[in-house]
Formats: C-alpha cells, sequence, structure tokens
C-alpha cells in the first residue's frame, strides 16, 4: 500500500486506517522523525503545528502499541501525549481514532473544564494510550484513577506553549512519576534556553529533528474574514448559501466531527444538498460523498482537517471556515482547496469574539491581514471590535470567479443583496 514509503513499516491496520484518511506521502517531519522512532530512540523536535508532526510520533507509538502486546492494566497506560490545551489534546484524540481505527487500542483523552465521569469510564476499558492536559491528569493520579509507571512512550507537546501557560510544576511532578526505562519525545516551536533545559531532564541520547513550515501561497485566494457570534454561525451559513446561488461547489470546514454532523443537519433543513466526512465515517461514505461533490450532486462538502487531506475537486467556488483551526498551518491548507490548478478562488472565516487570538495568528502566518466584510446580516460589532481591526474600511465582495461578474451584476439589478456594493480585485492583497 505504501511501497517504498516510511508509511510502508507500520503495521497493515495503521495502513490501511492513514489511507482512509486521505494520507498519500509523509511530510518532511514525518520522514525524518519516524525512522528513528521505529527503533526506540529519544527525540528533540522542532515543528510548528500544521507540519505533520501529531502523526509523526502518534504512528510509531501506535505501531508499537500493536506490534508489542502486553497484558492490559486497567488505569496503567503505555503511552502518554501531554498537550498544552484541552482544543489540542482533542485534536489529538481525533487523530488517534482514526489512525487506530482498525486496530484493538482503546485510549482517553482528559482535560479540565469538564465533568471527569465519560474520561474515567474510557480509562476504565482499558485506555493503552492517554492524551491529556496537565491539570487533569494529575487529578487523576491523586485520585488513584491514573498511575504512570508503566507507560513505555511520553510525549510532551508543544513545550513552549506548555511553559508559557505556567505548566512547569506539573510537568516536573509528572514527569518525576514516569519510568525511567522509557521512549520520550519533545517538540517545541521555539527551543529556547529554558525549553533546551527541560529537554535535557526529558530525554536521553536524543536525535534532533527541525523542521520549517513552507512559506504559504494564498496570493491567488481571495480571503475575507466575517465577524459573527458563535449561535449564528450557522444562520449565517445558510444565508450566504441561498444569496450565492452560483457557489455550486462550497468545502466548509468544522474542527471538530460532532460539529460537522450539526453543520450537515442544519443545511439539509434549508434544503442544501451536503455530506460530510470525517474520522467516523466509513471510507466507502467517504468516497460517495467526494464522488457526489465531484459530480455536482452534492453542493457543500463538511470537512474536519483530519479528512481534508486527500480532497482534490477542480472549480470549487469557495471555502468557508466555521471555525479557525488550532493549527495556523492549517487554515493555508483548508482553503489551498480552492484556486486549485492556478485558478482565483474565495475564503471566507467565520470569527467569533472568542478565536479573535486565532485570527491574529493567522495573520501573522500568512504575513497578511485579512479583509473584513461587515456587510451582511449577521455582523458582531462585539467581536469586530475586540479584533482591534475596527478602524478598516469595508472590503469588496462577493467572492466570485471573475467569469461569473457579469451574471452577478444581471442577478443585482433584479434584486438587492447584502453582498456585492462592488466587485473583487483578486490580486488586491
Amino acid at each position: 500500500m505504501f511501497e517504498g514509503s516510511i508509511f510502508g513499516r507500520l503495521d497493515q491496520k495503521i495502513q490501511h486506517a492513514i489511507a482512509d484518511a486521505g494520507y498519500k506521502t509523509p511530510t518532511p517531519i514525518q520522514e525524518k522523525a519516524m525512522p528513528y522512532l521505529f527503533e526506540g530512540r529519544d527525540l528533540i523536535g522542532c515543528a510548528q503545528t500544521g507540519t505533520g508532526k501529531t502523526a509523526a510520533f502518534m504512528l510509531p507509538i501506535l505501531n508499537h502499541l500493536v506490534k508489542v502486546r502486553r497484558p492490559r492494566h486497567i488505569g496503567h497506560p503505555r503511552a502518554l501525549v501531554l498537550s498544552p490545551t484541552r482544543e489540542l489534546a482533542a485534536q489529538t484524540a481525533e487523530n488517534v481514532k482514526a489512525y487506530s481505527k482498525y486496530a484493538n487500542i482503546p485510549f482517553a483523552c482528559v482535560f479540565g473544564g469538564v465533568s471527569q465521569f465519560g474520561q474515567v469510564k474510557d480509562i476504565k476499558r482499558g485506555a493503552e494510550t492517554v492524551i491529556a492536559c496537565p491539570g487533569r491528569l494529575i487529578d487523576l493520579m491523586t485520585q488513584g484513577i491514573i498511575y504512570l509507571d508503566q507507560v513505555e512512550c511520553f510525549v510532551l507537546d508543544e513545550a513552549d506553549r506548555m511553559l508559557d501557560m505556567g505548566f512547569l510544576p506539573d510537568i516536573k511532578r509528572i514527569i518525576s512519576k514516569l519510568p525511567n526505562a522509557r521512549q520520550s519525545l519533545f517538540f517545541s516551536a521555539t527551543l529556547s534556553p529554558q525549553i533546551m533545559k527541560l529537554a535535557g531532564e526529558l530525554v536521553r541520547d536524543p536525535v534532533q529533528v527541525t523542521i520549517s513550515p513552507e512559506a504559504p501561497t494564498v496570493e491567488k485566494i481571495n480571503q475575507r474574514v466575517m465577524f459573527v457570534e458563535k449561535g449564528n454561525k450557522d444562520a449565517l451559513l445558510v444565508n450566504l448559501l441561498q444569496e450565492h446561488p452560483e457557489w455550486t461547489k462550497v468545502i466548509v470546514f468544522t474542527k471538530m466531527r460532532h460539529g460537522a454532523d450539526r453543520v450537515v443537519k442544519k443545511l439539509l433543513r434549508a434544503d442544501v444538498k451536503c455530506a460530510a466526512i470525517h474520522s467516523d465515517k466509513t471510507q466507502g461514505q467517504r468516497t460517495r460523498a467526494l464522488e457526489g461533490f465531484r459530480k455536482g450532486a452534492v453542493r457543500v462538502l463538511v470537512a474536519t482537517d483530519i479528512a481534508s487531506r486527500g480532497i482534490d475537486v477542480p472549480d470549487v467556488s469557495c471555502v468557508i471556515n466555521m471555525e479557525l483551526p488550532l493549527e495556523t498551518e492549517s487554515y493555508v491548507h483548508r482553503i489551498g482547496r480552492t484556486a486549485r490548478a492556478g485558478e482565483c478562488g474565495a475564503a471566507i472565516s467565520f470569527v467569533s469574539s472568542e478565536e479573535r487570538g486565532q485570527l491574529k495568528a493567522v495573520e501573522r502566518f500568512i504575513k497578511k491581514t485579512i479583509r473584513i466584510d461587515r456587510d451582511q446580516p449577521f455582523h458582531s460589532d462585539g467581536a469586530d471590535r475586540k479584533s482591534g481591526k475596527s478602524g478598516e474600511g469595508l472590503p469588496q465582495a462577493p467572492w466570485v470567479h471573475p467569469a461569473n461578474i457579469n451574471r452577478n451584476n444581471r442577478k443585482r439589478q433584479k434584486h438587492k443583496s447584502y453582498l456585492g456594493r462592488r466587485q473583487p480585485d483578486f490580486g488586491q492583497k
């Protein structure tokens, strides 16, 4: 299936799972890191999120768990991944679920801010892998629900963010409970002296891998932001699709699979032909959804980041981000589904008050300020003000391929749309 690729060294069950998820060729960090991880080496990885590092460390870990079977001991996981935020932990867990769907490797994702009941239930089912935020993990250790004495593989992910958030005492407490005989992996976007000091306490004779993310290429994509409260996003999506019948192929991105399913239900109620692809869908369901999208039987494809790989459909009118991705680099990957083969494209991001920090992170990464459309019925002044961008003028809209401009002009003569004050300039940055 993956002959000649580092993926070819994975167990067949895992190969089938990543093929279902659309993986074809390894990213640079996967290519560089995985051979060492298969050998059991410790590793320091300097890599941004969005470079494929989650697969780089999780695939070898899951491969080890599949090939080296041991009796399960409830509350004694064999692999532990520490994440700085519950959003990142949940996203890593989504990946683990996708990678291990043909292998019998139970896992648990534990983080604070919610009841621990469901998390404890997953642990007591025999979770071999635990993805955790430090605070909730220590709570469960204190309660005698999780013990770290049998951890064989330990990952400290986004160590620089961990330190920024004040988790250093918790990290040291957790490390003190790990067995000495283990494989340790350390990932950080930066390698400051403080970070390297922490790494020195964690890894032994490590390999160091550094990956710089590719420069984003977004010049041909007409990007816009719409500030909207979280509860109005579904209504705004339906409104846009109704106002723009010329958008015949639209990809909508959500962060989580349950969000994708919710969006599909809303669109179906509005008589919009749509389908979802995410890690809970079978390969057959994904194939049918993509085929329907390519042929035009499905107008809107709702996807998560994990399922977006392999979506290579020509003539995508527009990409809509219901939420900005947790990984800033994933933004470029998402919007790159339009503007294929040298064509122009359009991308709209719905941004709520809570997401203003993620918007700024995206703009820093693409080295470009994304223009705002305030001329829509669900505009949120609160989110706009909090973004710090309220001084900008009105953007140009709608975002349509130049071939559709004349048709849109005729349409606007018949009735006024809240969009369409001016025509887009795809070359403007």
